[in-house]
Parts: C-alpha cells; sequence; structure tokens
C-alpha cells in the first residue's frame, strides 16, 4: 500500500532526447500548479547543464530518499542521482549511457514495489540504442512486467476522451495479424477492464472491440478473423461479466458520438489504437501500464532527437502523465 503523499518518480528516459527538458519545464509548471510532487531519477549534472543552456530557472537538489522530495519540491526539483557514464549529447544517442537509463527504470520499479513512491512516470526511450548495448526487451512496458515478477501486463494509451488498448503491440501488421487469437484478445480485455476499475475508479466498464478488417469482415466477405477469432474472444469476455461490445468497424468507432458508448476500447494492432488517439489528443495523450502491481504512466510520444537541446520540447504530455499518476495513486492508497 502506497502512503497518499508519496511522491511521484520521474525517469531520465534517453539521455540525448528531450526528456531532461521535459522534466525541468513540468517542476516549472507543477510548482505553479501544486498537487502531488516528484523527483527525477536522473544525473542532477546533466539535468543543470540542461537547464543552464535553455534559460530554465531550475535549482536542482540531490536527496538521499524519495521522502525527501516533499520538502525539496517546493524551491528546487529533487534529483535522486543516476550517474551517467559517458558525456551526453543532445540529439546523438550513445549507447555508452544505456545502464544508466536502464538504472533509472529498475530503481524506480524497485521503489514503487516497495511503496516507497506514489507511481513510476517514465520518459521516452531510444530503443535502438538501448539493444546496441545489450537490452533485450521490446520496450518499457516489457522490462517493467519482468521487474514486477512477470505479471501479465499491457499497454493503455489514454487520454480524457478516449482510451484505446493494442491486442498486438510491436509487430508488423502482417506478424500481428498471423499473432491475433482468442486468447489474446480475451486476455487484453479481461486487464483493460480490471484496469479501468482500480486505476480509472469505474467499477462497471465497458469495452468495444474493433474488428479487424475493413467493416468489421462484412460476415466473411472480406475476411473471417472476426468471425473465428474475434467474436469468441467477446462471447468469453461477456462470460466473465464484462459489458462488453463488438466487434465493430474501426472506421466508425472513434467519432465523438461512438466514444461516449465506452470506457475503452479494445484494438486488434498497434496502428489501429495509436492512430485515432494521437488524433483525438496528440499532445495530451498518456501510456499507462494496465496490470502492474504499481501505477505507470508515460508520455505518449518519442524522443524527439530532431529538436533535443532546442529549447522547443512540449511539457504537455508529460504533465498529463503526472496528474493521470497522481489520480491513479490517489485511488490506489483508498
Amino acid at each position: 500500500m502506497i502512503e497518499n503523499g508519496s511522491a511521484l518518480a520521474i525517469t531520465m528516459g534517453e539521455p540525448a532526447g528531450i526528456g531532461g527538458e521535459l522534466t525541468l519545464k513540468a517542476w516549472l509548471a507543477r510548482r505553479r500548479q501544486g498537487g502531488r510532487p516528484f523527483f527525477a531519477l536522473d544525473d542532477p549534472q546533466r539535468l543543470a547543464a540542461i537547464a543552464l543552456s535553455l534559460g530554465l530557472a531550475v535549482p536542482i537538489k540531490e536527496i538521499a530518499r524519495p521522502a525527501d522530495a516533499q520538502a525539496v519540491f517546493v524551491s528546487a526539483l529533487p534529483v535522486l542521482p543516476i550517474r551517467l557514464r559517458g558525456p551526453s549529447h543532445a540529439g546523438h544517442p550513445d549507447p555508452v549511457n544505456a545502464p544508466a537509463t536502464l538504472e533509472a527504470i529498475e530503481r524506480g520499479a524497485h521503489l514503487a514495489l516497495a511503496g516507497q513512491i506514489g507511481g513510476l512516470v517514465t520518459n521516452p526511450l531510444q530503443k535502438k540504442t538501448l539493444q546496441d548495448g545489450g537490452f533485450r526487451h521490446p520496450g518499457h512496458t516489457e522490462f517493467l512486467a519482468e521487474l514486477a515478477g512477470g505479471v501479465d501486463v499491457a499497454m493503455m494509451l489514454a487520454c480524457p476522451e478516449l482510451r484505446v488498448v493494442p491486442v498486438t503491440i510491436h509487430l508488423s501488421l502482417a506478424d500481428a495479424v498471423r499473432a491475433l487469437d482468442v486468447d489474446k484478445i480475451v486476455r487484453a480485455g479481461r486487464l483493460t477492464a480490471k484496469g479501468l476499475d482500480t486505476l480509472f475508479g469505474i467499477a462497471h466498464p465497458r469495452l468495444a472491440v474493433a474488428g479487424l478488417n475493413p467493416h468489421a469482415g462484412e460476415q466473411g466477405a472480406m475476411g473471417d478473423e472476426e468471425i473465428r477469432v474475434i467474436a469468441p474472444a467477446i462471447e468469453t469476455l461477456k462470460r466473465d461479466g464484462i459489458a462488453v461490445t463488438g466487434p465493430a468497424p474501426a472506421d466508425t468507432l472513434f467519432h465523438a458520438a461512438a466514444r461516449r458508448a465506452y470506457d475503452a476500447a479494445i484494438c486488434m494492432y498497434h496502428d489501429q489504437a495509436l492512430i485515432p488517439i494521437k488524433t483525438v489528443d496528440f499532445a495530451g495523450g498518456v501510456n499507462v501500464t494496465i496490470g502492474l502491481p504499481f501505477v505507470r504512466t508515460s508520455p505518449d510520444h518519442g524522443t524527439a532527437l530532431d529538436i533535443a537541446g532546442s529549447g522547443r520540447a512540449d511539457p504537455t504530455s508529460l504533465l498529463a502523465a503526472i496528474a493521470m499518476a497522481d489520480d491513479m495513486a490517489r485511488r490506489r492508497s483508498h
């Protein structure tokens, strides 16, 4: 059980990306707005250098433990130090710093599992750089699931107007179609229903399930996955007592009137889920890992290496991720 006042932890993300700038700007905004404090799992010298180069008036103060963040946050950005292994140059990732990037995530997960923080907010990773350094996971979601003991998790993208959960994630479209089966859809539906209850406070969630093919297969005329795979999964979820509809044609599932009929949409592949939410709210979307025994959110964008160091990074999505983690931590503490 987490304490209601426990601070959030924000990881460094890719050191050469925009994560540091976002963290600094988020502190400036949250200090004015109020709310649950946070601290950075980062290299304090890196953050101080970014603040200086961008002209951001953010004092940096090292802390020894998460509990120190509350008192420090009002006057400085608290930082629990994670030391980089080599210099960091904006826009130019270096695998030599992959261990520090992963150490920040590991430290955050362990603090969350121990109940010492309210939740974990992760800045974006440059996956290729990590994999060049020996990282074997597709991304945060799978890594955090392993750190939490191999729990079953799913990725949800959420904004005030829409929540989506892709059944398959980082696969080519051809591989995603081959990978779809009844069990995967049922698993995604169950995790989503539970996550909506525990994280969002929706006691009786309504799920909509998208079809795979145009017109949801047109009764088998445009593909039979809806008949063979998706419809049986929906029936299993209904037997579980979950309110679920579908399979629905994806081209009519995401307009404003349709969104009012469900609390989350279960989508069959990555872009079917991410295109609508990034269209509805590109800057404010949040990545939520459902199924973890702790709160984890992340901005719904990448490392933006092309603008790193320029001062143009928009903290809107990180601020939304912090606010959502704050709300979720409050629910889980009760």
